[in-house]
């Protein structure tokens, strides 16, 4: 079951909201920073997965410098993470669009 949540990294001033598939992993992931919700992030594994079969390690490189590095591995134990609460899929749907379109026209 798919399930999309936030956490909060004080030390960083970082929001991270994650969609996750059944097993646990991210299969998109945004990020926002500041108190100004400042977009820093917004990769998804459909499109890291595209490119990693069918672009060179360039094109890879400038995914990652205009949307960010998707979350690997297990998002197992966000719940123990601070500030973590499951979110709904409009709330995710909506940061994710602003995100991109903020990371688009910035980079």
């Amino acid at each position: 079951m798919t399930t999309w949540f936030r956490t909060y990294y004080e030390d960083e001033d970082l929001w991270l909201y994650f969609e996750a598939d059944d097993e646990g992993w991210a299969v998109r992931h945004v990020e926002v920073r500041g108190a100004g919700s400042r977009p820093v992030t917004a990769a998804s594994l459909a499109e890291v997965l595209h490119l990693r079969d069918h672009a060179d390690l360039a094109a890879m490189g400038r995914y990652e410098r205009k949307y960010g590095v998707l979350a690997e591995g297990s998002l197992d134990g966000w719940r123990d993470q601070p500030h973590a609460a499951e979110i709904s899929v409009e709330e995710f749907e909506h940061l994710w669009a602003g995100a991109r379109r903020t990371l688009d026209a910035s980079r």
